[in-house]
């Protein structure tokens, strides 16, 4: 099997390509080209079905919660539980302890569950480009930090969290309704440990997003280019991803104005977001994405501000509807904020 840094560098960074017209880029992909080039994660689920997407409290991670916190003692109880609606639970972060034990304090028995946790969060090719971004940025997965809220393993709700340096993680059961991930999370990459990347990204796990949405960006006309593109960038924070509802301004590119062939690439970009997740959540998205418009209710904006090279290949980009928000800051390494919800 070919390492992931074979595998980014056979296609999934940043291409420094020479920009082309919209016709043009769209004849030389053609249309069957985009629909296959990426896995389509959920979306083939009806919409009857995606009413009821999501994890429950019997999915693979979720039961692992459930064991985890029945092998805690009396005293880690007291570091590393809470009640559910305590505000820690809702917090999102780019770097981050929630607790101060980090998971090398742990047994090796409970380091081996949340491990398996973190494994049933994502899909095969998300956890090992997890397990990179995790091995750069803060040495392996012992390094970071888990809590749990609620009572995992009875009918009262939970959520098991992980933070550390560029991940906020979730797994709720569907304990929070309407909300995809159980809430807002964050994820991100420093490639190979540097803090500022190369214009091309190389061996960033997440960049794959990044390229696509500048594709699109390559497809537009003129006018379109000049909608889209924003001088300043929004704020590496959470608030950035707060959900604005009917509130929410009219900035960047509608994608209701693009053609068929450019909202399936938009439909790709949602879904190669969701690639690294599992299939419940993917598939929970969907239906949040749904029950909110679809795509047509998104905005797709690119920010120039802190173009890494000045090539115009858009490091920070933003993709965001009433109650959807995926706020990409890709300078000068990656951070991911992203915030999806049955409504607002």
């Amino acid at each position: 099997m070919s390492s992931i840094n074979d595998r980014i560098a056979a296609g999934l960074e940043c291409s420094q390509c020479t920009p082309v017209s919209r016709r043009d880029f769209v004849r030389t992909i053609g249309a069957g080209a985009l629909a296959s080039a990426v896995p389509i994660i959920g979306s083939s689920a009806k919409a009857a079905d995606r009413d009821q997407a999501g994890p429950t409290p019997k999915s693979t991670a979720e039961t692992a919660v459930a064991r985890f916190y029945k092998t805690m003692t009396p005293e880690q109880r007291k570091l590393l539980t809470f009640p559910f609606n305590d505000p820690l639970r809702k917090r999102v972060g780019n770097n981050w302890a929630i607790v101060k034990p980090s998971i090398s304090d742990l047994t090796p028995e409970q380091q081996s569950i949340c491990r398996e946790i973190m494994k049933n969060l994502c899909s095969e090719d998300g956890y090992e480009r997890f397990m990179k971004q995790i091995d750069d940025d803060d040495g392996g997965f012992e390094a970071y930090h888990v809590a749990v809220f609620g009572e995992p393993g009875t009918d009262q709700p939970f959520e098991w969290v992980l933070s550390g340096r560029h991940d906020t993680l979730r797994a709720d059961g569907n304990s929070v309704e309407g909300a995809a991930f159980g809430g807002p999370i964050f994820y991100g990459h420093a490639a190979d440990g540097h803090d500022t990347e190369d214009s091309k990204h190389t061996n960033n796990v997440w960049w794959y997003q990044g390229d696509q949405a500048n594709k699109i960006f390559r497809t537009l006309d003129d006018k379109q280019q000049a909608r889209a593109l924003v001088a300043k960038a929004e704020r590496d924070e959470p608030k950035t991803i707060s959900l604005k509802g009917e509130k929410l301004p009219a900035t960047g590119l509608a994608i209701a104005d693009l053609d068929s062939q450019q909202k399936a690439m938009v439909n790709q970009l949602v879904d190669m977001m969701l690639r690294p997740f599992r299939v419940a959540d993917a598939q929970e998205v969907h239906a949040c994405l749904d029950s909110n418009g679809g795509i047509d209710k998104l905005r797709l904006t690119f920010f120039k501000e802190n173009d890494l090279g000045n090539d115009g290949v858009w490091d920070i980009w933003k993709l965001e509807g009433p109650a959807f928000s995926w706020f990409f800051r890709g300078s000068p390494h990656v951070h991911t904020w992203l915030n999806v919800a049955s409504k607002a």
